[in-house]
């Protein structure tokens, strides 16, 4: 059989396949109410970063196939909003912030949707403020994996967009979701809010409501959560408040502690815990152009 007949074959293949395997997901999904958390779980489980890195992609765009089927499916909205994240969180921001802005966007669209809100085009979204702000109001634990994971994006997609007056009048929204997230539950994700929050308060400058002081106690709060376990409140550290503040000692203090640390030790986020090792390796190499 030559190659032209071998790809033919190869393609009808893969063309009767994906329905198939289509339908299955769509059964488990009837069938097992946990297989799509369980999907999201097994990513950040995960402790190979460039088998995550291959395999996500595939994964993701299943679930918005599926998506297309259940369109309100809080599971499905959920799981995009905290895949499409993570990816870029992990594998996408430092090589190519074009690319991650889009897709925080994109995670962002679908984590408002998960919490019950259309998602808005950044030019109106100060039209839309004050429907944000009541529906942050009524919003309750039960939906703070979806809570978390849009206010994770949105303040991952500012920070790469301050230069952007559409980024700079989102910035208030943004903050209320971060805020409502801590009030409600602070120790999410081995204490992710703080992180989170640590990581806009050093990154910003004062006019925009940056504030060191309170940066580093999130930080810390944060790594006490983790029983300094969670190496991305580490990183965060390093990169946005040591940085910031031009506290070398301290820069190298959290680099060596994650260095001399397995990735494993909580193995639900162990592909976070591992990617992290590797930036901080990408840190130690940039360290002189960081500290003057």
């Amino acid at each position: 059989m030559n190659i032209m007949k071998k790809s033919a074959w190869k393609l009808l293949a893969i063309f009767f396949l994906i329905p198939f395997l289509t339908g299955c997901v769509k059964l488990a999904l009837q069938f097992s109410p946990s297989f799509i958390p369980n999907l999201t779980q097994s990513f950040f489980e995960e402790c190979d970063p460039d088998l995550a890195k291959q395999s996500l992609p595939a994964n993701l765009k299943l679930m918005e196939g599926l998506l297309k089927n259940e369109p309100k499916n809080k599971q499905l909205l959920t799981a995009l909003c905290i895949g499409f994240t993570g990816y870029t969180m992990l594998f996408i921001e430092e090589k190519d912030t074009e690319r991650a802005s889009q897709l925080y966007l994109r995670a962002r669209s679908y984590g408002l949707k998960a919490i019950g809100l259309k998602a808005p085009l950044p030019k109106e979204v100060g039209l839309k403020k004050e429907i944000i702000l009541s529906k942050l109001m009524a919003i309750r634990e039960g939906e703070i994996e979806a809570l978390f994971w849009t206010t994770m994006s949105w303040n991952a997609w500012i920070n790469l967009n301050l230069d952007k007056p559409v980024a700079l009048a989102q910035l208030s929204v943004a903050q209320a979701c971060l805020e409502k997230v801590l009030e409600i539950k602070p120790d999410y994700f081995y204490g992710a809010p703080y992180i989170l929050m640590g990581s806009v308060l050093a990154a910003r400058p004062g006019s925009f409501g940056g504030d060191v002081k309170r940066a580093k106690a999130c930080f810390e709060k944060a790594m006490h959560l983790s029983h300094r376990k969670f190496f991305l409140a580490h990183y965060n550290f390093a990169r946005y408040y040591a940085v910031r503040v031009q506290n070398k000692e301290l820069f190298l203090k959290l680099i060596k502690e994650v260095d001399s640390s397995p990735a494993d030790e909580l193995k639900d986020v162990c592909l976070i815990n591992a990617v992290m090792k590797q930036k901080m390796k990408n840190l130690v190499e940039i360290s002189e152009d960081l500290f003057f």
